[in-house]
C-alpha cells in the first residue's frame, strides 16, 4: 500500500483544514486507518485513527471535539477535518494503515510522507 497525504498549510489560529491520505495497492478497506503527527522537537504522537469499516474511532485528548476522521473506501481516502486550529497543532502530520486498531505508532504497516500543518497566532 502507498499512502499519500495532502492538504496542509499555513492557516490562523481558529481556522480550519482538512487533510486527505489516498491510498494505492492493496485493499485499502482491509486496514485500519490512522494519522499521526510530529512537531519540531518532538516525537511522534498519535492523533485519530478509524477501523477499517469505519465503525469505530478513536482520538487524542488534545483534538477530541475539533478532529473528525473519515474514510471512503470506495475511493481509498480517509480524511482528517480539523477545526478551532491552535498553534500547538503545528506539526507534520502522517497517515498510516495497519492491521490492528491501535493508537501505537509501532503496529502500523505502512507510512505516508506527511503534509505539514502550520496554525499561525
Amino acid at each position: 500500500v502507498q499512502l499519500q497525504a495532502s492538504g496542509g498549510g499555513l492557516v490562523q489560529a481558529g481556522g480550519s483544514l482538512r487533510l486527505s491520505c489516498a491510498a494505492s495497492g492493496r485493499a485499502f478497506s482491509s486496514y485500519a486507518m490512522g494519522w499521526f503527527r510530529q512537531a519540531p522537537g518532538k516525537e511522534r504522537e498519535f492523533v485519530s485513527l478509524m477501523t477499517r469499516s469505519g465503525s469505530t474511532t478513536n482520538y487524542a485528548d488534545s483534538v477530541k471535539g475539533r478532529f473528525t476522521i473519515s474514510r471512503d473506501n470506495a475511493k481509498n481516502t480517509v480524511y482528517l477535518q480539523m477545526n478551532s486550529l491552535k498553534p500547538e497543532d503545528t506539526a507534520i502530520y502522517y497517515c498510516a494503515a495497519g492491521s490492528y486498531y491501535s493508537i501505537q505508532g509501532s503496529t502500523y504497516t505502512y507510512w505516508g510522507r506527511g503534509t505539514q500543518v502550520t496554525v499561525s497566532s
